[in-house]
């Protein structure tokens, strides 16, 4: 059973807005991604009245750490008070960060078929490059360690191997997960609910 969590995604930076795979290239938010990380602070604001009871924890990606402190901003507090979980960044794409999938295709057509057949445990080539799969492996403990309330900044891949650890989600439903970047995750006990 978890705590009370409260989990945001990074907000947009210029490769989501272009579709690339980001991974964990060390991208900035764009204009857009603070405006969202803000509302998501003002939503915090409202909704979490004791922010001393909870822990504040980030991927220490630059998109995750600047979303958290625009959070913090917005809920009134110490922009710098949080801290860094490098088991909360993103699944590394390996070779193709940086790339979109168009541009992968034309420079070797077919390359990524295998992806589009089992998206959840397909592991990009390249040092490091990681699959779903190996993310949940990855993240399991330090979710399963939760002891305390606790805002979260992390990334898209991170909310889908929470959907598949706690509900059981299919790894075709997983994969398949919109995770919005101007929306609020609330994780208690086994549920999960967008707000």
């Amino acid at each position: 059973m978890y705590p009370l969590v409260y989990i945001a995604r990074h907000g947009q930076t210029e490769w989501n807005a272009e579709a690339r795979l980001q991974g964990q290239a060390d991208t900035d938010l764009n204009a857009l991604g603070r405006q969202q990380a803000s509302r998501n602070g003002h939503r915090l604001a409202e909704i979490v009245h004791n922010p001393e009871e909870f822990d504040f924890v980030a991927s220490p990606m630059r998109r995750t750490r600047e979303t958290m402190e625009r959070i913090r901003m917005a809920m009134g507090l110490d922009p710098q008070a949080y801290r860094a979980e490098p088991l909360l960044v993103e699944l590394s794409f390996g070779d193709w960060q940086g790339f979109t999938f168009a541009e992968l295709e034309a420079r070797d057509p077919g390359s990524t078929r295998q992806r589009r057949l089992d998206k959840w445990n397909f592991q990009p080539p390249g040092e490091g490059a990681e699959s779903y799969q190996m993310l949940l492996e990855r993240v399991k403990p330090w979710f399963d360690a939760l002891d305390r309330n606790t805002v979260c900044v992390t990334h898209g891949g991170v909310v889908r191997a929470l959907f598949r650890l706690v509900l059981g989600m299919s790894t075709q439903e997983a994969v398949r997960l919109d995770v919005p970047q101007d929306r609020l995750l609330r994780l208690e006990g086994r549920r999960l609910e967008w707000l």
